[in-house]
Order: C-alpha cells, then structure tokens, then sequence
C-alpha cells in the first residue's frame, strides 16, 4: 500500500474521493492535509472556521496538517510554500497525494506544475466522472452535507445551508455544475461512512463578501461576490 497524504476541502468531492480512496485498499491516508488563511483562521475558499475543520477532522479518524498561508498570498509565494512541503512529505516517505479534483484541466496542471520534478505522485479518484451521478452517489451513499460557501452570481443565498439530497439537485440552475465544480458552491460534510460520528454544529450568520481582484492579475475575470454561512462547532 502506498503511504500518501489527501487534500482535504472539507466538502463533499473530498470526502466522495476519500471513501473511494479507504476502500481501494491501495493507499494508507497517513493524513488529512488542509490550506487555511492565517489571518481569520478559516479553511481557504470555503471559510470555514479552523476549530470546526479540526472537529470534523477527529470525527473521520485521521491527523490533520494545516498549511498557513496570509490572506493575499501570491502564487509564487504559495507555489514555494508548497514545493517546501512536498520536500518535507517525501523525506517523510510519503510516495502519493490524492485530490478530488474533478474536470478542472488548469487546476489540475499546477498542482502538477508544483509537483514537477519530484518523486511523489498525484491521484484523482474522481477525474472525469460525470458530476451528476457523483453526486447522486454521495447522496446514495448516506452522506450529509450543506453548502457553507456560493457564488453570489450564480445561485440565490436560500441555498446556503440547504441538505444536499435529490431536492438540492432538481433545484440546481442548469448553468450550475452539479457538483460546483466552477466555483457555484462549497460544502461541508458532517456524517457519511468515513465519518465514526456526526460532526455537531450550530448556523451562524449569512454574510456577503465582495474581493477585489489582484492588481496584475489580467488573465481572466474572476468572481468576486460570495455568500457565506457562518458555522459554530458544539
């Protein structure tokens, strides 16, 4: 089996990816490894606070690694920082680091990109699988998750904190990727199988967020505006 460490969102294609990583019986998840933004200690992207990612960490069973990182880190900043800890897994005898990216093809080249020239390999459970029946999969296998985390051009903020099940689906824009896979939403999961125990927690506030893009950053159009749902760990 080969020792290897999972990228850990704390939603819903992470932990899709991570069960079908546990029964494969090909790998050992020597741990879960996490980005959060140093400055509001929250989980990168879907702003989840760091106390809770530690809760649901527990619930699943396996060590976390939290990589820190400043809220206006630059990529060639974290590319480095990341290149330092590839170094730092394979001295560890760590040979594999799993994602649950799904058809991202630009995502995917700079995870490669960071990874270049090293000895560790990279695996994608989910690559190219069709994000409506992984999703109906998740569903089916008795996950629970909500959405903490939408953009706020694409979906209407009702559906933060929704139970993703078949009503969550049939309710989806059909511009929106069943999975999110463009950014739409982001979840968390607190109960499935690889969960030994629910993760408890309380609804705090919907906030909307606006972001600036970066100065020299004229490569694309990003999204800027996002909805997110505040949640307290009990």
């Amino acid at each position: 089996m080969h020792p290897s460490v999972f990228n850990w969102s704390t939603g819903k294609d992470s932990a899709l990816a991570l069960y079908h990583i546990l029964n494969s019986k090909n790998y050992t998840v020597e741990s879960l490894v996490t980005n959060v933004n140093q400055n509001f200690k929250r989980v990168s992207m879907h702003g989840l606070q760091e106390e809770l990612l530690d809760v649901q960490a527990e619930a699943i069973g396996l060590p976390l690694k939290k990589i820190f990182f400043s809220g206006d880190v630059s990529m060639e900043a974290y590319s480095e920082q990341m290149k330092d800890l590839v170094t730092k897994l394979i001295s560890s005898g760590i040979t594999h680091s799993i994602y649950g990216d799904i058809f991202l093809e630009d995502l995917k080249d700079f995870r490669e990109s960071i990874h270049e020239g090293y000895s560790m390999e990279l695996v994608y459970p989910l690559w190219k699988k069709d994000t409506r029946e992984l999703l109906e999969e998740f569903i089916d296998l008795g996950f629970k998750a909500i959405p903490v985390c939408i953009n706020a051009d694409k979906l209407d903020p009702s559906f933060l904190g929704r139970i993703i099940d078949n009503d969550f689906l049939k309710d989806l824009p059909e511009y929106v990727d069943p999975c999110g896979e463009n950014g739409e939403f982001h979840t968390f999961v607190y109960d499935g199988p690889i969960f030994k125990r629910p993760v408890g927690f309380d609804e705090g506030e919907k906030v909307l967020r606006t972001y600036g893009t970066a100065s020299n950053d004229d490569s694309k159009s990003w999204d800027t505006r996002f909805w997110y749902l505040d949640l307290i760990a009990k």
